[in-house]
């Protein structure tokens, strides 16, 4: 008899409803693990994430504020994604469009009516994220050079140019020798609402989240983008225009990306400083596979990481515990929903000796 590991028919849902709830037990579970190891009693650590992320209106509007650049990042992520080209870039592109932002509320802001700073801040950064994910769009288009690679070095060269700016010649004289920026104008900050740090930036990614959604589902644009994520031999034969839609959906996915850097300079900061480049660009990635690459679903597991990165930092506080705990968690939790969907897509399979003869192919591991 043999043990082979064989792809389950095509007929079933390549991914179940219980792969998610899954991942999150496992990972419940491993955290357990990790804080037995580090000499915590799990119960303790999760209660102090708990009420650290939930314990009240403050804390949770803190995990919102963590989860508005995360939603942006995700869904410029699950775009690109969709497609089947890997944007790595978002923290780049986030800096970017962080960097023109605060550009405009400096620079552009004073010449402008009040009620045209705002909009002329949303589509610099905007604009900034985008061509900054141009340019790995157009090397993957034309010269067929992996985007992984280019988007995620253009990383680096997006946050030292950043650095050049606000230690240099963007640097606030007044500053006491601090780096950053001056602060933007009154009239370049986003509103807050409820008294909280929660600004305008939650409504623009909710209300993107609802039109991408429906723009890949129910449009021409978005079939031509799935077919050519499914097959990109037949879309091409079925006529679709690969080069310019490579371009155009690296263009949308920087955008988004340039979004929540606007959002972080214009609702947070208030000026261009240190703390803009922390990982949400990354953090982006892990937020549209855990939604795997639902629009819909990418709000909801923005503030799921959220609330580990607020919950990690009170264990830090309470525990003593080293603040890079949430981004283990994290690790973990997207390394169970992995395990879930392969399990969901293989199964363990025992098979006679005439059958394994008569199907080439499969993975055999154990021969009794």
């Amino acid at each position: 008899m043999t043990w082979r590991i064989e792809k389950r028919p095509a007929t079933l849902a390549p991914v179940p409803v219980w792969a998610f709830p899954a991942a999150l037990g496992f990972a419940i579970a491993a955290g357990a693990v990790i804080f037995m190891a580090l000499g915590v009693n799990p119960i303790t650590a999760y209660g102090v994430m708990l009420k650290g992320a939930f314990g009240s209106f403050f804390h949770f509007s803190e995990v919102v504020v963590r989860a508005i650049p995360l939603m942006l990042t995700g869904l410029a992520v699950a775009l690109a994604a969709t497609m089947l080209l890997w944007n790595i870039g978002c923290e780049g592109q986030l800096v970017w469009g962080g960097i023109c932002a605060a550009g405009t509320g400096l620079f552009l802001a004073p010449h402008l009516p009040p009620f045209l700073v705002i909009p002329a801040t949303i589509a610099a950064g905007a604009a900034g994220g985008a061509l900054w994910a141009l340019i790995p769009g157009v090397l993957k288009a034309f010269l067929a050079v992996n985007e992984i690679l280019s988007s995620l070095l253009l990383n680096y060269i997006a946050i030292i140019f950043m650095e050049h700016l606000y230690f240099g010649p963007w640097r606030n004289p007044e500053g006491y020798g601090f780096p950053g920026t001056a602060q933007l104008a009154e009239a370049a900050r986003v509103p807050h609402f409820f008294g909280t740090r929660i600004h305008l930036g939650l409504v623009l990614a909710l209300i993107i989240a609802v039109i991408l959604f429906g723009a890949l589902r129910y449009t021409r644009w978005g079939f031509r983008v799935r077919a050519i994520g499914l097959n990109q031999r037949a879309a091409r034969y079925a006529g679709f225009k690969i080069k310019g839609q490579i371009i155009a959906v690296m263009l949308l996915s920087g955008a988004l990306a340039g979004i929540a850097g606007m959002a972080e300079v214009s609702g947070i900061h208030f000026r261009l400083q240190q703390g803009l480049a922390v990982g949400y660009g990354y953090d982006g990635i892990i937020v549209a596979w855990l939604a795997r690459l639902n629009p819909l679903a990418v709000p909801l597991m923005a503030l799921l990481l959220g609330a580990l990165i607020v919950g990690g930092e009170q264990l830090q506080a309470v525990l003593h515990l080293p603040a890079s705990i949430s981004m283990v968690l994290e690790a973990v939790l997207l390394f169970g929903l992995l395990l879930s969907e392969a399990l969901a897509r293989y199964r363990l399979v025992r098979r006679s000796a005439a059958d394994s003869n008569a199907m080439p192919g499969k993975l055999s591991l154990i021969h009794i």
